[in-house]
C-alpha cells in the first residue's frame, strides 16, 4: 500500500500540502515531455511512459478533488463559481485524457495535446492553490483531517486502477505501463 501525502516520520499532511504535491508531480512530468519535444529527441517510448504517467496522476487527483475536497470546500465557503469552473476545468481535462489514452507518440496531433493538456492544468493549478486553497485555509476546516482522507481516498484509487485487467481481458503490461500501447499510425 502506497503512504501518499504522509511524511516520513508518519505524520499528518495537511491536504493543501498533499494536493500541492501532486500538483508538483504532475508539473515535472509535463515540464519532462516538454524537454523531450524541445531537443527533438525521438524517444517515443520515454513520451509513451510520460503521457500514461501524467494521464494516471491527473485521474486519481481529479477524483479525491471532486469526491472529497471540492464538495467540503462548497459546504464552508460560498462561492460557487469558483468551484464551478474548478470542476468544468476538471472536465476539459478529463476530455483530453480520454483522447491521449487512445495515441500513440507519432500519431496526429499528439504532442499538440499534451502541450495543451499541460497549459490548462497550469493554469487549473494556479486558480487553485491562488483562490481555492486561500478559501480552504480562512474556512476553518481541519486540513490535517481531510488530508488523511485525501490520503486514504488516494490510496484506495491506487490499489483499484493499479490492479492487473481482469482475465477477461488481460494483456501483458508494456514495461510496467497501465495501458498497452498500440502501434503507432504508420
Amino acid at each position: 500500500m502506497s503512504t501518499h501525502g504522509k511524511p516520513k516520520s508518519g505524520a499528518a499532511i495537511d491536504a493543501l500540502e498533499l494536493l500541492k504535491a501532486d500538483h508538483e508531480k504532475v508539473k515535472s512530468l509535463f515540464r519532462e515531455f516538454e524537454s523531450l519535444c524541445d531537443n527533438a529527441e525521438d524517444d517515443d517510448e520515454r513520451k509513451f511512459e510520460l503521457v500514461d504517467d501524467i494521464c494516471y496522476e491527473l485521474t486519481v487527483h481529479s477524483m479525491i478533488e471532486e469526491e472529497i475536497f471540492y464538495p467540503v470546500l462548497r459546504s464552508l465557503i460560498d462561492d460557487d463559481q469558483l468551484l464551478d469552473e474548478a470542476e468544468v476545468e476538471h472536465a476539459g481535462a478529463r476530455d483530453l485524457i480520454s483522447q491521449l489514452e487512445v495515441m500513440y507518440p507519432g500519431d496526429d496531433h499528439f504532442d499538440a495535446m499534451v502541450t495543451v493538456l499541460g497549459e490548462e492544468m497550469a493554469h487549473h493549478i494556479d486558480k487553485e492553490e491562488s483562490d481555492l486553497f486561500v478559501a480552504a485555509r480562512r474556512s476553518g476546516i481541519d486540513l490535517d483531517n481531510l488530508g488523511e482522507r485525501l490520503s486514504a481516498r488516494k490510496d484506495e484509487l491506487d490499489d483499484d486502477l493499479s490492479s492487473p485487467p481482469s482475465p477477461v481481458d488481460a494483456m501483458e503490461p508494456h514495461n510496467g505501463a497501465r495501458r498497452t500501447p498500440r502501434p503507432p499510425n504508420e
